[in-house]
């Protein structure tokens, strides 16, 4: 181990709900550089998030990026000659980035009109616990699962 671990950045909170983790989910949203557009795209999309849930839109946001994290991921090793998917645990700050880009990849995917509009509906659907990022990590755990032999190759 030569180098030391870099240490880790401190994120700003952002200025409506005062949460890091939302401005973390912009910075991923953001494209070249213009996080103004990502911030206003993600308070639009928590405006129309805010009309039709229950809860409010910081909370319906936080269930829904807690339901499209994985737990578990599957990861390519040779081991004579061979390639095997290993499953392996994630870190908990990976799981919260591999969840976010999900999110906000799904959400670009989606039919519609307006990046703030499909946001939302991802937003919606990933806390109801269905849309296409929740599948994506049903798809993750099945294929752990199904895998789970090989576990014991693990590093």
């Amino acid at each position: 181990m030569r180098k030391r671990k870099p240490k880790v950045r401190v994120i700003a909170p952002d200025p409506r709900f005062g949460d890091p983790v939302v401005t973390r989910f912009v910075n991923m949203m953001m494209l070249d550089g213009k996080k103004s557009t990502s911030f206003r795209v993600f308070y639009d999309a928590m405006d129309i998030v805010e009309e039709k849930s229950e809860e409010g839109a910081h909370k319906t946001f936080l269930k829904a990026l807690e339901n499209v994290m994985p737990n578990i991921e599957v990861r390519s090793r040779r081991i004579g000659g061979a390639t095997f998917q290993i499953p392996t645990e994630i870190r908990p700050d990976r799981k919260v980035s591999v969840g976010m880009k999900w999110m906000i990849r799904f959400a670009r995917q989606r039919s519609g009109k307006g990046i703030a509009n499909k946001l939302a509906a991802e937003v919606l659907a990933a806390a109801k616990n269905e849309g296409s990022a929740v599948k994506r990590k049903e798809d993750t755990h099945k294929m752990a699962e199904s895998n789970r032999a090989f576990a014991h190759f693990n590093r």
